[in-house]
């Protein structure tokens, strides 16, 4: 029989009959070691407890629960509840209790005590003695905190069996019934594994005795009319794991009333639910508690055991312990950490990909024939003025770093890298969804939506008024619902119409910036002093760089709010729906926000520059134009500033550093409020920091961000998945120490994947595909070479590339506000007649004077043939992969159809059964689950249903001391 520790063996088992004799005379020599079983070990652990059962016998009967032989238990083990998975907890009377010691404090509401208005704090405690009384009619239990001299009072909230039975029965909460299967686990990349890279990859793997593995169940949707189908344990509150508790808890919060009058609507406002008190100051906070602290000194608990394998900077390089992540905070969360470490782990070849292309592109320089070129003093290329009046002539040698740090990204490389992350875009996301089908197995997922996700709290009390309703498709139920086009239609537009208007603002911003450094350079030309004019260009970089900052940072202000309020307006059924429309508006803008800058050096800086005799002007001055004739060095520039600094410095420095001074700043300004100061744990999770109603939304927009700088414009820097790989090994650890031990614990909210982000993904390889080709075909200066290459190279080489590239241009016609001042002209330039500009143009003895050659047009047109069959090949090739590789692992699909038909199968035995005994309390027989094994072909390891609980609490409501057993 497995056990949550190990195994015992048959002879060890002892078995009650239905006279309550035990067959084996060992069991009365055992009563000794029997006691101690409910006694902690020395370092934290439990001692294990082996229980069987007779199933062939039907009658109620008290089962015996049974102690392990003594074996030696490892530093840290940790036993896990045989129902929830939560950490086992033997003691009652810990401060997660009410004050009688036995019942659960499942959530916290906080309140201030003090106001300096009268009047709006009689208003205040009138609210919220009526939402407090709604929630006792409920049958919630509630226990007051109330301490003379503390600025704010706390209400505890327990949630008693009948209220968890209902509201798990109206959610549809999927509990485990009677039989437990064998161990199943997620299907992953591991298991495709060779034993020897399993034993090679063996220190990155958790301790199993510090974190057991996660044991499959068997659930059914919860039916408080059928409780005889669920392995619902003697002390009932480990029937429902912490998570799920205060899960019902906040769904009752959100949609109680707090008026006499019932739900009553007011300027689009309703006077119902938890989040609207706190909106106008009747509670400062609600939140679940945190389940112990995370510190040594503390005893092993959920949170320090999170703590100590998860965010502790000591196991880095360790895999995550999902499963925990997802008892402790929810699969939402749960499924943010499994997406980010699936997402780090891909980046692994594609950062060791980018790195080598990079070391190519170093070895290579100096037998770069375009960098020797370049790098020639003795060719005595002199260029033309880089600015009107105040910019001099100047030799190409001079630009020698500029041409050898291009060739570093712009090699021969370069478009293999390209090819390959547009594929790896394609691998990683049909990989995740693979990862993620085992996931939503692992963690009874599947068909969430359909099946269990019910309407928003917050949906349901706004429409509470709504003469409107009909049954709704899926579960039939009446609901209210806006008409479509009286309401939903006008609400959409107009809503449409904002988001354009904003993504306008964020386009005109770059615009105006783009013009303030045009403007800006040109009227630092014309101040006489040397060191602003021959520094302006430095000046005007420096500057225009912190106004977009600035605007960055005030549009992402403005952009929060206006998405937040356009989506509650929205009022959306669903929280998916919700969450869903809400990421689509926070990612548009940001998107915007973040990549128009690079966007324009990509492809319109200097595209429109015009020649030395007709530049083009905007109000009078040059555009700006690319060193060398390329912006791909600038945009490789661009992008690792932007890329570097936000995400290794912003993110990560910044969200380690400031939480850690703010709380210093606190303790400092509480250091004389003892009454504040109390280490009672409610109090202590108060001072946490709260997530805000965003939730996950800025942490996926952080990677949506970093995954767009990875994928749309690699081909510029190769180097971006392997700073991208470093950031997200800090920021996976980063995030996990915020959740554990600075964020207050969050509501255990439920998610059946990732949601509208996976679109967002996908979107983002496709649109990279594009991004990609056109950088390298009109960006880098791949085509031109190969152009020059193969049609105009005496030799098939690049020897003689740069001077085939530059134009010639006469000096002498150059117009009068264009030509360079003679003061700024050195003397090695006075003989000058022509000078050399970066273009495929007739030099001025060609009767076509400054006119495009015919190189210029073969290079156009090898530029978009190289598109289209850059895009088809990539976009085919990927299609063919998403094709070819199935969403679901064929073994799980087998797994998942299996559990099914052995579920189904259960429950059908037990309802006849229980038909034919004609007694609530029939269970299921070995002789039926022996038929039920026959029939399924899947076979079980003898054991026990769980029903003994190692705890034995007593079965009432009250809470009595822990019994020794008797046998």
């Amino acid at each position: 029989m497995s056990t949550n520790g190990g195994h015992i063996s048959d002879t060890q088992s002892l078995v009650t009959n239905s006279t309550g004799d035990v067959n084996s005379r060992t069991a009365m020599e055992s009563r000794s070691e029997t006691r101690v079983m409910f006694r902690q070990h020395e370092n934290g652990s439990m001692y294990n407890i082996a229980v069987d059962q007779d199933l062939d016998n039907y009658e109620t009967k008290e089962l015996t629960d049974l102690l392990d032989p003594p074996r030696s238990i490892h530093d840290g083990e940790v036993v896990l509840n045989e129902y929830t998975g939560d950490i086992q907890d033997f003691e009652r009377g810990s401060q997660v209790f009410l004050e009688d010691g036995c019942r659960r404090i499942d959530y916290i509401m906080v309140w201030s005590s003090k106001s300096n208005d009268r009047r709006k704090e009689e208003e205040r405690e009138r609210k919220r003695k009526r939402f407090e009384d709604n929630l006792r009619q409920e049958g919630l239990i509630l226990e007051e905190d109330i301490m003379d001299g503390r600025s704010f009072q706390f209400m505890k909230v327990h949630a008693t069996w009948e209220v968890l039975t209902r509201y798990a029965d109206t959610l549809k909460i999927r509990m485990p019934i009677k039989e437990i299967p064998r161990d199943v686990s997620a299907l992953s990349l591991w298991d495709l594994m060779t034993v020897q890279l399993e034993r090679l990859l063996n220190p990155f793997q958790l301790d199993p005795h510090k974190v057991p593995s996660p044991k499959k169940k068997y659930t059914w949707p919860f039916d408080r009319n059928k409780l005889y189908l669920y392995n619902i344990p003697e002390n009932r509150d480990d029937f429902m794991s912490n998570a799920t508790r205060s899960r019902i808890v906040d769904y009752v919060l959100r949609r109680k009333e707090f008026s006499d009058e019932g739900r009553q609507f007011s300027f689009g406002q309703i006077n119902a639910g938890i989040r609207r008190l706190i909106a106008d100051g009747t509670y400062l906070a609600a939140y679940p508690l945190h389940e112990g602290g995370w510190k040594k000194k503390c005893k092993m608990n959920m949170r320090r055991l999170l703590y100590d394998n998860w965010a502790s900077w000591r196991v880095w390089y360790k895999v995550q312990p999902l499963h925990y992540i997802r008892i402790y905070f929810g699969e939402k969360i749960g499924l943010y950490f499994a997406w980010l470490g699936y997402y780090t782990y891909a980046l692994i070849p594609a950062s060791v990909i980018g790195f080598l292309v990079f070391i190519f592109g170093l070895v290579t320089i100096n037998s770069d024939p375009i960098s020797v070129e370049s790098c020639d003093p003795s060719n005595n290329y002199t260029m033309c003025p880089l600015c009107n009046g105040r910019c001099g002539y100047w030799d190409y040698d001079q630009i020698c770093m500029h041409v050898k740090a291009t060739h570093t990204f712009d090699n021969a490389a370069t478009v293999f890298f390209a090819v390959f992350m547009s594929l790896w875009g394609t691998f990683y996301l049909e990989f995740w969804k693979r990862e993620q089908a085992g996931i939503q197995s692992l963690w009874d997922l599947r068909n969430f939506e359909e099946e269990e996700e019910p309407p928003r709290p917050e949906y349901l009390a706004r429409l509470a008024n709504c003469p409107k309703s009909k049954p709704h498709k899926v579960t039939g139920a009446m609901e209210p619902y806006y008409p479509f086009w009286g309401r939903q239609v006008p609400v959409y537009l107009t809503s449409s119409a904002i988001m354009l208007f904003l993504v306008l603002a964020a386009v005109a911003a770059v615009i105006g910036i783009v013009f303030y450094r045009i403007s800006v350079l040109a009227a630092l030309y014309m101040i006489d002093d040397p060191l602003v004019y021959r520094n302006a260009t430095l000046v005007v970089s420096a500057t225009a760089a912190c106004i977009n900052l600035v605007v960055i940072f005030l549009l992402n202000f403005v952009y929060t709010r206006i998405a937040t309020c356009l989506t509650d307006w929205e009022c959306l059924r669903t929280q998916s729906e919700h969450d869903n429309s809400l990421t689509f508006k926070f990612y548009i803008l940001q998107f915007i926000n973040y990549y128009s800058s690079l966007f324009y050096i990509a492809f319109f800086k200097g595209r429109f520059a015009g020649e030395p005799a007709h530049y083009v002007t905007f109000f009078g001055a040059r555009q700006e134009e690319c060193q060398g004739g390329s912006c791909l060095t600038e945009l490789c520039i661009q992008l690792a500033i932007i890329f570097v600094g936000k995400q290794l410095i912003q993110n990560n420095v910044v969200d380690i550093l400031v939480p850690q001074i703010k709380k210093v700043f606190d303790t400092l300004c509480t250091r004389n409020k003892e009454h504040d100061r109390s280490n009672l744990p409610w109090v202590k999770d108060y001072r946490l920091e709260d997530m805000g109603p965003t939730g996950l939304f800025n942490e996926y927009l952080e990677m949506m961000i970093q995954f767009g700088f990875v994928t749309l414009f690699v081909a510029a820097f190769p180097l971006a998945p392997f700073f991208a790989l470093l950031n997200n090994i800090i920021e996976l650890r980063s995030d996990a120490d915020k959740f554990v031990t600075q964020y207050r614990r969050r509501m255990a909210a439920r998610a059946q994947d990732i949601g509208i982000w996976y679109d967002i993904l996908h979107g983002l390889t496709r649109f990279a595909v594009l991004t990609n080709g056109l950088i390298i075909a009109f960006t880098s200066s791949f085509i031109q070479r190969a152009v020059y290459r193969f049609a105009y190279s005496q030799d098939g080489t690049l020897n003689g590339f740069v001077n085939n590239s530059l134009a010639y241009f006469n000096i002498s016609d150059f117009p009068p506000d264009v030509r360079p001042y003679e003061s700024e002209i050195k003397p090695q330039y006075n003989a000058t007649e022509f000078c050399r500009y970066p273009d495929y143009r007739e030099p001025p003895w060609s009767p076509d004077k400054y006119k495009y050659t015919s190189q210029h047009w073969h290079v156009v047109a090898a530029q978009f043939i190289f598109l289209v069959v850059f895009e088809n090949l990539v976009v085919v090739t990927t299609s063919i992969i998403a094709y070819i590789i199935p969403d679901v692992p064929r073994k799980l699909n087998e797994q998942m159809r299996q559990e099914a038909v052995i579920t189904n199968n259960i429950i059908l035995e037990t309802e006849l059964l229980r038909y034919k005994e004609g007694s609530k309390d029939a269970t299921l027989g070995e002789n039926a689950l022996g038929n039920i094994r026959s029939r399924t072909g899947n076979q079980y390891d003898s054991g026990g249903s769980g029903d003994g609980d190692c705890t034995h609490v007593s079965k009432s409501d009250s809470c009595k001391d822990v019994e020794e057993v008797a046998v």
